[in-house]
């Protein structure tokens, strides 16, 4: 049996415990250049701090134009990637693990921010208020966003080439690890699903060359990483719509994923099409997870309203899943871990020594 507090192994990297904290995008680049703040230093460390295993930050842009929105942290340049260091050095002093993910919002770039001055507004920013044209695997548009242009093939191979040069900037900042975006509609998401992928080149139809997209980026970035680094992916293991992605296909692209280079799948769901019902109950996305780790034989981690060391455990120590990711219950307490340990009964060396006066016994 597993258990929640057990280390785990990805390459050449040893995580500390199998409580993981997923990419919570902030929207808090105010200055629109994509260069991490003092915000995103104590956003992620109070996170390291509280005793995570593995912290992923913030759906990052390969590019400009991949950002969800102007005020996304980017991994595009020399000067991002230098700002970044400040962040990975401090969580590695609380010793955790810290990965980028690395992203291309596609067709649902260029969009007002969730909260802020302008988030009152809603949709696609237009290019007088600083937005841009977006792309995705074919002109279909999400929503009421704008309709976005097809890709070029030689333009698939520019992103291609983009996330692997993201990669290596990712690890020159200090990150142990980089996460592939391939989940909640975002463009990679695009390309795999029937839906918003209509190609009728080598990069549409058959679900092979669905896949082929992720399948370039995850052997690209292997390559230049090397053998040491590890590689993860995040999936939507359904769109909840009919003839869309479901968990069938998301489970045969991560045994083809692993084949090129990948280690790990973060499976979460939805994202791609608007009008659907996606449930909410307490870890409802935990089956999709089970699943794709039976079916395929790969190693996963589970997301969705995991609330409690005892929910976390059960779904660890069950097998259902190789380690959880909690986003929301972490954000509103980042000491999680500590807690969990106490409320468990597990005797752990990381507490911060400042805060060992507030240890329950």
């Amino acid at each position: 049996m597993t258990s929640l507090f057990d280390p785990l192994d990805l390459r050449g990297v040893r995580v500390r415990n199998r409580i993981w904290v997923p990419a919570l995008c902030q929207y808090t680049i105010d200055k629109r250049d994509g260069i991490p703040t003092d915000w995103h230093l104590v956003h992620l460390g109070s996170f390291a701090r509280g005793g995570a295993g593995l912290i992923i930050a913030e759906a990052t842009g390969v590019t400009p134009e991949g950002r969800i929105s102007p005020h996304d942290t980017g991994i595009w340049n020399a000067e991002q990637a230098t700002a970044w260091r400040r962040v990975t050095d401090f969580v590695h002093t609380q010793g955790a693990v810290i990965g980028l993910q690395l992203a291309h919002a596609g067709r649902k770039a260029s969009v007002y921010p969730e909260w802020g001055p302008l988030s009152l507004k809603k949709g696609t920013i237009p290019e007088s208020e600083g937005g841009w044209e977006t792309v995705s695997a074919s002109d279909i548009a999400f929503g009421s966003y704008a309709a976005p242009r097809a890709l070029t093939t030689e333009e698939i191979q520019d992103v291609v080439a983009a996330f692997a040069a993201g990669a290596r900037r990712a690890i020159d900042a200090g990150f142990d690890l980089v996460e592939i975006h391939a989940a909640h509609g975002y463009l990679v998401h695009q390309f795999l699903s029937p839906l918003s992928n209509v190609r009728t080149d080598s990069y549409g139809g058959s679900l092979e060359n669905r896949a082929r997209f992720l399948l370039e980026i995850v052997a690209a970035i292997s390559g230049e990483l090397g053998p040491s680094v590890p590689v993860l992916v995040r999936f939507s293991a359904t769109d909840y719509a009919e003839g869309g992605w479901d968990e069938v296909q998301t489970a045969t692209v991560a045994s083809w994923a692993r084949d090129a280079g990948a280690d790990l799948f973060d499976i979460s769901t939805g994202g791609l099409v608007t009008g659907v019902t996606i449930p909410s109950n307490p870890g409802y996305q935990v089956p999709f997870a089970q699943y794709v780790r039976s079916e395929a034989r790969v190693p996963v981690n589970a997301v969705g309203r995991i609330t409690t060391p005892q929910q976390a455990a059960e779904i660890v120590e069950s097998g259902q899943a190789d380690a959880v990711m909690l986003g929301r219950e972490m954000m509103r307490d980042p000491h999680f871990v500590l807690r969990a340990a106490t409320e468990l009964g597990v005797d752990i060396d990381y507490w911060p020594p400042q805060y060992l006066r507030a240890r329950l016994s």
